[in-house]
């Protein structure tokens, strides 16, 4: 395979193992090439102050993203980057002190989550940081079959949260939605009233 500025040349009778394997490289590239600005930029950051917007300019990427692939570099030195996971992971924990970011790398690295996984039980968690319920509010009984509640507990644990946690941030999630789609539905009506009166 051939790499150029603006594609990559395959060639004809490829196998798939091959191409499967071109895949991952590439995807090892696009990940790495994150790492390799964000620390470019620390670098010319601390050394050319003067020149460093014109090297971001330079650059040809946006202000935006070139800041956030800096930031992440400065919070993650090179000892404490996992190479088993992708620069997102890192950036979804970027904002927590280094403890957390260090728990959550061995969760991510240790279940083989992905970005979204992840980012799904930190969500989970923010959310199940909630105060608990009062006792002046109702609560209800709910009879599922088992084999629904051992699926739902295989779900919570593949995202690394407790599963009451998931199953409140589930049906808060999906009541969300339901409220949503409802909502839009009667603004359509109005809309539709509106355009035929």
């Amino acid at each position: 395979m051939l790499t150029t500025k603006v594609g990559l040349q395959i060639p004809a009778g490829i196998g798939y193992d091959e191409w499967e394997r071109a895949g991952h490289q590439l995807v090892g590239v696009l990940d790495s090439s994150c790492w390799w600005l964000g620390d470019w930029l620390k670098y010319g950051k601390d050394h050319y102050t003067d020149r460093y917007q014109r090297g971001i300019r330079a650059a040809g990427l946006s202000y935006q993203t070139l800041r956030n692939y800096a930031w992440v570099s400065r919070r993650f030195d090179l000892s404490r980057r996992r190479p088993a996971l992708s620069f997102q992971h890192h950036a979804e924990l970027a904002s927590l002190p280094a403890g957390e970011q260090e728990l959550w790398l061995d969760r991510a690295e240790q279940r083989q989550w992905t970005t979204k996984q992840l980012r799904g039980a930190l969500r989970a968690t923010r959310q199940g940081g909630r105060p608990a319920r009062t006792p002046a509010e109702p609560s209800r009984r709910l009879e599922v079959p088992g084999s629904r509640v051992q699926w739902w507990h295989r779900a919570a644990q593949q995202q690394g949260v407790d599963f009451d946690q998931w199953v409140m941030a589930t049906l808060d999630s999906a009541a969300a939605s339901a409220l949503e789609d409802q909502a839009e539905r009667a603004d359509q009506a109005e809309r539709m009233e509106a355009v035929s009166a």
